[in-house]
Formats: C-alpha cells, structure tokens, sequence
C-alpha cells in the first residue's frame, strides 16, 4: 500500500487466504466462516463497459456489496478490517470486482485493487 493511499485494498485469493484483519468479498453463495463477508451475483447479462453516464447509470453488484462492507464496517456492525480477498467462481465475477474498482466513483474512493 502506498503510505499516502488511505483506502482499502481488495485482492484476489480463496476465503482459507484471509488474514484477521480482512474481510470477504464472495461471489456467489459460497458458505464462509468469517466475521465480515459481503456476498454478490453476477447479472446474467455483466458487461465490463456499464451504459450510460456515471451519474444515471445504476450502482453494480459488486459495487453494492463492498459498499454495505464498508458501511457496516464504519457503524462499528463489523470487525474493523483493514483489507478485503476478494472470493470469485468466475471470470465474470472477477471482471466485476476490477470493473467496480475503477468504474464506480464510490467504490474507487473506498477501495482500490491491492497486489
């Protein structure tokens, strides 16, 4: 992490490869032992390139999720977490999750993608 980067990294690896520290990004509804987990679906019809504007077009899945992470992390409703491994099935999900990490003005000021 660069020391002036406040934000929270998320990375990619398996729910057994988070530390105490980190919270879980899954998607789908795979089962997960772990104090802070955030969990999404795919829409069938994903496109890395959203339509519309930034300002109408809706939040995605993954935006959501990690979005209700941090939120809930924030009103003390979580264990506070300093990063997020992020749980994928598919190359879908995984799109998804570096498609909210740049393209969702929210998420990107929230989080960013760690090595």
């Amino acid at each position: 992490m660069d020391a002036g980067d406040g934000r929270i990294g998320v990375r990619f690896g398996a729910a057994s490869d988070a530390g105490p520290e980190e919270a879980l990004l899954i998607e789908g509804d795979a089962p997960a032992e772990h104090l802070a987990v955030a969990r999404f679906v795919v829409p069938m019809r994903f496109a890395t390139h959203p339509v519309g504007c930034a300002c109408c077009a809706p939040r995605g899945p993954v935006a959501q999720a990690l979005g209700r992470l941090f939120l809930a992390r924030a009103r003390g409703e979580l264990p506070w977490f300093r990063g997020v491994v992020a749980v994928m099935r598919s190359e879908a999900g995984a799109d998804a999750v570096r498609v909210a990490l740049v393209g969702d003005v929210v998420t990107a000021a929230r989080f960013r993608q760690a090595p």
